[in-house]
């Protein structure tokens, strides 16, 4: 029971911060039927309580935690940066081929491979080296998005954070088009152990979870910087979420600056 919650916390974590990651890059420009795209305020009493709570959370819980992984060694936390960001390129492979974006799902392919392997299991990034840059994730709500779905309602989750309709089924759509998912859940019970091999369904929330306190601990600062400019931060962190998801629907350019594994010491000499 304890590990079980422990996963749903470790989880619950990555969907929150995931929600405020880096976009991805280019220069295609908002199109007129996109900048009407606008997101509905559902149940706005009820989403400023759970925000409310988030953020006690985040405050007694998640950013502790993140702290505490600053502790480590430079070199360790932009390995596992780079691990958890490798097994979370399949997904955005997925949705590039969905999208029909055929040059970025080869570009994210040839970065799996080539990281997986001669790069030791995607600890390291010699794909980047021979020109395969890194050109952000996708998630089946992007993908959604893309195709023509309207943003919906925008309202805030316990734990999980701000999303809208679109997005929400989004996250549903991701267990499908998640191969590291269908690894690790779609498998026979053994000996009352569910798991495939070597492999359980708890691995896959530690490794979502290791990725989003990695993100959280990169972005310290960034999250603080908000929290003391805003008048009202859920106001202003409702107006970054649906213009970033907007850009990254777009491939455009994200409105949240975030740090990725490239400015781990450039932060620590801050």
């Amino acid at each position: 029971m304890i590990r079980k919650f422990i996963c749903i916390l470790i989880f619950a974590l990555f969907a929150q911060v995931n929600t405020l990651s880096a976009g991805t890059t280019g220069s295609e420009e908002l199109t007129s039927s996109s900048s009407q795209d606008t997101a509905s305020e559902c149940f706005e009493g009820v989403s400023r309580a759970m925000f409310k709570l988030n953020h006690g959370l985040d405050k007694v819980i998640f950013e502790p935690v993140a702290k505490g992984y600053r502790a480590l060694p430079v070199p360790i936390r932009k390995a596992t940066g780079n691990f958890t960001d490798n097994l979370r390129s399949l997904l955005t492979l997925s949705n590039n081929i969905l999208q029909g974006e055929f040059r970025r799902a080869g570009n994210n392919a040839a970065r799996f491979g080539i990281n997986t392997t001669a790069g030791i299991l995607g600890f390291f990034d010699p794909a980047a080296k021979l020109g395969f840059e890194d050109q952000g994730k996708e998630d089946f709500g992007q993908t959604l998005g893309r195709w023509g779905s309207g943003t919906g309602c925008y309202f805030v989750l316990p734990i999980l954070g701000p999303t809208t309709t679109r997005d929400a089924i989004g996250l549903v759509g991701n267990i499908f088009l998640d191969p590291v998912y269908q690894i690790t859940h779609n498998t026979e019970i053994d000996n009352g152990v569910v798991g495939n091999g070597n492999y359980s369904e708890h691995n896959y929330y530690y490794y979502r979870g290791t990725g989003a306190v990695d993100f959280r601990a990169k972005n310290i600062e960034s999250f603080d910087s908000l929290e003391e400019n805003s008048i009202d931060l859920y106001a202003s962190l409702k107006s970054l979420y649906l213009q970033n998801r907007k850009q990254k629907i777009l491939n455009s350019k994200s409105t949240i600056e975030t740090q990725d594994d490239s400015d781990w010491e450039e932060i620590d000499t801050n």
